[in-house]
């Protein structure tokens, strides 16, 4: 093989994520989207049939994910989606409005048009479903971090979408379940309102709006989690 060959080939299989990378990417999938519920334990063998591998990868992805502090391992390695506490919560909720409703900024100042229809697009989609009586929870929870990640890859800051991943691996279980057992929350309209603004402010160029509207969600959100007190102390 030539040498230029042999080079390309190499930086090609640096470049392709490994088995591992793709089993952490589907775990980490149903975190976000809050398949997975606080408290529940997580079956290595169940999740490599569930995605088609070995356990290798599986328990490579699960050691990834608790060294962030999404996932939790036993002594006995069992893997356990972990319980948050309040001031945990209460914590991750305020670093969220700051990195999330800057995200929310500079995607007003750096969307293109593309990316601006995305946006808009999934703001329709959850608009709609919320009226929708009753409410399709499993639906709107997909459609709600569709429309943020929208919002965020905007912003043109492949590091900055790294750190919203991961708070959201750690605030996903959260924050969706409680959608699920609360569907009142997304019909009280909040959250429609706000992502409309923020649509709105994103459309418009408009990085204060834009901020205020994203931090506005996620603080009425946390607020609402922390007035159900169904977080330890």
């Amino acid at each position: 093989m030539p040498m230029n060959d042999a080079l390309a080939r190499e930086a090609q299989l640096q470049i392709e994520p490994t088995l591992g990378d793709r089993t952490f990417r589907q775990l980490s999938k149903l975190l976000i989207s809050g398949q997975l519920a606080p408290g529940e334990r997580l079956s290595i063998r169940d999740l490599a049939e569930t995605f088609g591998v070995s356990m290798t990868p599986v328990r490579e992805a699960v050691a990834r994910l608790a060294a962030t502090g999404a996932l939790t391992v036993a002594r006995n390695r069992a893997a356990m989606v972990p319980v948050m506490d309040l001031a945990t919560f209460r914590d991750l909720a305020r670093v969220r409005e700051e990195i999330e409703g800057f995200a929310a900024a500079e995607a007003a100042r750096n969307r293109d048009e593309a990316q601006l229809a995305e946006i808009e697009r999934a703001e329709r989609a959850f608009t709609a479903l919320s009226s929708t009586r009753p409410s399709d929870i499993v639906h709107a929870v997909r459609l709600n971090q569709e429309l943020h990640f929208a919002i965020y890859a905007a912003a043109g800051s492949p590091t900055l979408l790294e750190i919203v991943f991961a708070l959201w691996l750690r605030v996903g279980p959260v924050l969706n379940l409680d959608l699920r057992e609360n569907p009142g929350r997304l019909e009280a309209g909040i959250a429609v309102e706000c992502h409309k603004a923020a649509a709105r402010a994103i459309r418009d160029r408009d990085p204060a709006r834009a901020r205020e509207a994203i931090a506005r969600d996620i603080a009425s959100a946390a607020e609402f989690i922390k007035g159900q007190n169904k977080l330890p102390s």
